[in-house]
């Protein structure tokens, strides 16, 4: 395992280095950002892809994106689950591809490790850094933000024995705030993406209740307090954004969450 002190040929400046060393340098950028070391995967390499992503050039963009677009079926969690974060940067440029959503929508519902921290890999957080994607989609001309939303909706109802325990729900609901605030959004749509929650909680039976659901409600109730109160979308001094369509997406998160709220008749 390399120590901390290990020059890296990516270097602090993109704007350094030309040529054949340039390619090499973003090829190493793009194996460390794979590995299991998260000294070097999440300290120094994604630090440096956030430097450097704005100032490469189209096809270096689309060279990397690539990349990360195929490491979504990596055997290796920490491939997969630091590889929409990059994309996320990638695309924050204007560069997207239509290959990249294909290969982010089959992977986001489908990923089975959801862990957000590891003893020895450090922070995998698959499905915040996957709503941190459809954050950043949301804010892109020409994506559909309905399919957004069933996305993420998906990722919540997907099964798994995992419960969210780093604030993945947040991010999640983060994420689909913003893509409700669309402009584009019909009324009818920014409920929509909703019926299969309704559908999978009414088909709820009494006992323990199922992680899914768990990760599911909280994120709803979250959802509920920005779509309130508006989401902030980033920068400083933005100010917050309202849901396109305020009072029919609140009062369809209060009837799904009241279907498995308790005490209620």
């Amino acid at each position: 395992m390399e120590t901390p002190t290990t020059a890296r040929p990516y270097g602090p400046d993109v704007r350094a280095v030309s040529g054949a060393a340039r390619a090499a340098a973003l090829d190493a950028l793009a194996v460390d950002l794979r590995s299991p070391d998260p000294a070097v995967r999440d300290e120094r390499a994604y630090l440096a892809a956030v430097r450097w992503i704005p100032e490469l050039g189209p096809e270096e963009r689309h060279h990397l994106g690539d990349l990360m677009a195929a490491r979504l079926t990596d055997p290796a969690v920490q491939a997969r689950a630091f590889a929409p974060l990059i994309l996320a940067r990638i695309a924050e440029t204007g560069d997207w591809r239509r290959r990249w959503w294909l290969a982010f929508s089959a992977w986001y519902p489908a990923e089975t490790d959801l862990r957000g921290h590891d003893p020895a890999l450090g922070w995998l957080h698959a499905a915040a850094h996957g709503a941190d994607l459809i954050a950043v989609l949301a804010r892109r001309p020409g994506q559909p933000p309905l399919r957004l939303a069933e996305l993420a909706a998906a990722r919540l109802l997907a099964p798994t024995d995992h419960l969210f325990d780093a604030q993945e729900d947040d991010r999640i609901a983060r994420a689909l705030a913003l893509v409700l605030s669309h402009p584009d959004l019909t009324e009818g749509e920014s409920v929509r993406w909703l019926d299969p929650a309704v559908q999978a909680f009414g088909a709820g039976r009494p006992g323990p209740v199922p992680a899914w659901a768990s990760n599911t409600m909280r994120t709803l109730r979250m959802l509920y307090v920005l779509a309130d109160r508006g989401v902030h979308p980033g920068p400083a001094g933005e100010p917050p954004r309202m849901p396109a369509h305020r009072d029919a997406l609140l009062d369809a998160l209060a009837r799904t969450l009241r279907i498995v709220a308790p005490c209620t008749g």
